[in-house]
């Protein structure tokens, strides 16, 4: 009895010992949990959990140890402000990387946190070319920037939709000012000028006045520029207030939310534009929207694919440092090639990715239907 004993207490000590040489390797994610885009957060969050469930599931050692990653998420509550403390608490965690910001308004004042601290922050969703132009070694992003969204509205607006008196409306955060910007220049290319440029807040809900005062103008399309929290009551008093126009819209407003939130008022002629290209469209899209019902119980809301894919870029670059020290995989980010969810995933010096695609959507029979 006493050896079977000291064989069991062995294969004990044995199991413990293997359990504790798994190197834990903490993934930050940032972006808004708590608030009126809480679902976007919501969306992107579960798209980097599940990434990481099949990473431990298949199991990564990298020199010589077996890693466990684990998710530290940290909520921002899209606000620049907040971001930046989020962004402070995620390097002082000691995380080897981050999945995020969600928000361009959020990623654009945390990247410099994440450059002084030395830690790589890749966006599954910030899409305002800013992002990447401020010279910073540590962002990256795994989708499409706003002035590819700005030229492919601008086009279908005038060459297809024939629109010529265009007004824009954006809530002043560097995504919604920054969409509006990018429409606005490529409509100045096409010779057709902005009849008006409205601003409002990412809080309001109230725009009555503001859209009175384009009502006067008899706009043929008005774009807003900014999310669904807000596209919604806006597209509502639209119609309240009788105006016959195209609603445009960006990628935050392209979501299944906003069904839902505008509701009724939901018509033929409300289109959007979405960084990337629908999850039908994407070599893994089918797959992944199975498993990510199966494990959350929801659907896919917008980038939960670019988030899992962003997640894994992370990944890569450490299998190809043989490291996850931050310090040392990060040069190899600009080496990461590999086949996503989402498509090729690789980025250009800049850190945008060099696949990034656009797609045009049109409200119909109840959904967003894919225009090309």
């Amino acid at each position: 009895m006493k050896k079977i004993a000291l064989a069991i207490a062995c294969i004990g000590t044995l199991a413990s010992t293997t359990a504790l040489a798994q190197t834990v390797v903490k993934i930050g994610f940032a972006g808004p949990l708590t608030g009126p885009i809480a679902h976007v957060g919501k969306d992107e969050e579960f798209g980097t959990r599940l990434a990481l469930d099949d990473a431990n599931a298949k199991g990564v050692t990298i020199n010589g140890q077996k890693i466990r990653f684990e998710l530290m998420s940290e909520d921002d509550q899209a606000d620049p402000r907040q971001a930046t403390v989020v962004a402070q608490r995620l390097v002082d965690a000691n995380v080897k990387g981050v999945v995020g910001h969600v928000t361009s308004g959020a990623a654009i004042p945390a990247a410099s946190i994440y450059e002084q601290g030395g830690i790589p922050a890749i966006t599954p969703s910030a899409t305002s070319p800013k992002l990447t132009q401020q010279g910073f070694k540590v962002a990256y992003r795994v989708i499409a920037n706003d002035f590819q969204q700005g030229e492919a509205m601008a086009k279908y607006a005038v060459n297809v939709l024939k629109a010529k008196k265009i007004a824009i409306v954006d809530d002043r955060t560097a995504y919604g000012q920054g969409l509006g910007d990018a429409l606005a220049d490529n409509l100045k290319k096409l010779g057709v000028t902005v009849i008006a440029r409205e601003y409002t807040t990412d809080k309001a809900v109230d725009f009555t006045a503001l859209l009175t005062r384009l009502k006067s103008k008899q706009p043929d399309a008005i774009f807003y520029g900014g999310m669904d929290a807000q596209g919604a009551p806006m597209l509502k008093q639209i119609k309240q207030l009788g105006l016959n126009v195209k609603f445009l819209s960006g990628d935050g407003v392209c979501t299944s939310e906003m069904l839902k939130l505008a509701a009724q008022a939901m018509s033929a002629d409300v289109y959007c534009t979405q960084a990337g290209v629908p999850i039908e469209k994407m070599a893994g899209g089918s797959e992944f929207k199975t498993r990510f019902k199966q494990r959350f119980n929801t659907d896919v809301q917008l980038y939960a694919p670019y988030a899992y894919d962003a997640t894994n870029a992370l990944i890569e670059a450490m299998k190809l440092a043989n490291s996850t020290d931050p310090a040392k995989y990060l040069p190899q980010l600009q080496k990461v090639n590999f086949k996503g969810v989402t498509g090729t995933v690789a980025f250009d010096p800049k850190g945008d990715n060099r696949f990034g695609g656009i797609s045009l959507y049109q409200f119909n029979a109840g959904k967003w239907a894919v225009l090309n």
